[in-house]
């Protein structure tokens, strides 16, 4: 009998883009059930949190219908999450956009803007380099390009959460990872067969893994 695909919730709160990521979710081996209330979700093995725009915004449509602490009740009984994007921002602490405002606080850290004299926002290809090895960033070589589209970067408290890093301007993780709590500052989805190996991995590896 073929292998039953892990199902992944992906979170729908309006920030757009959905359809290309479930399609590459699904192209690295995953259901993909979109979900805009979490009372709607189904049995999942594993969670996404996507994001496109302002964290206040989003931390806002997501309190709306009670994702927050649905979010951090899965998280803490081990259940992958992903945060794509401004999603990665969102497990964080709180961000200085818009004014401190408290994100999931699934990271220690907090999210500060890109540094004054940078073209903002930082739009296009930019290398990884990989700071520690991990089933995540499996088959990844150093200094692959990804895609990027942001205004403003992760600084966690915790240095070993982060698993890669990029620069722009000045150096910032790219990737982090704490326990089955992952981040992505770029856009996969959009970063052609390196994006859909760290998919692949998210599906293939870190999900089974929990």
């Amino acid at each position: 009998m073929p292998r039953q695909k892990p199902v992944l919730v992906l979170i729908d709160y309006g920030a757009g883009n959905l359809r290309s990521i479930a399609k590459a979710l699904e192209g690295a081996g995953a259901q993909v059930a979109l979900v805009s209330r979490p009372e709607h979700a189904p049995a999942h093995a594993g969670i996404v949190l996507p994001g496109v725009g302002a964290f206040g915004t989003a931390m806002a449509r997501l309190g709306e219908v009670g994702f927050p602490q649905w979010v951090r009740e899965r998280a803490g009984e081990g259940v992958p999450l992903l945060g794509i994007c401004l999603g990665i921002q969102l497990l964080f602490e709180r961000s200085e956009e818009g004014g401190a405002i408290a994100g999931l606080g699934l990271l220690g850290g907090d999210v500060r803007r890109l540094p004054q004299g940078l073209k903002v926002p930082h739009m296009g290809w930019n290398q990884l380099t990989i700071t520690k090895s991990v089933p995540l960033l499996s088959e990844v070589p150093e200094g692959a390009f990804v895609y990027f589209v942001h205004s403003y970067t992760v600084h966690p408290r915790n240095h070993d959460d982060v698993r890669a890093t990029t620069t722009y301007g000045e150096t910032w993780p790219a990737v982090v990872q704490r326990g089955s709590v992952v981040g992505l500052q770029f856009h996969p989805e959009k970063s052609g067969t390196i994006g859909q190996q760290i998919l692949r991995n998210f599906v293939t590896r870190v999900v089974p893994a929990a």
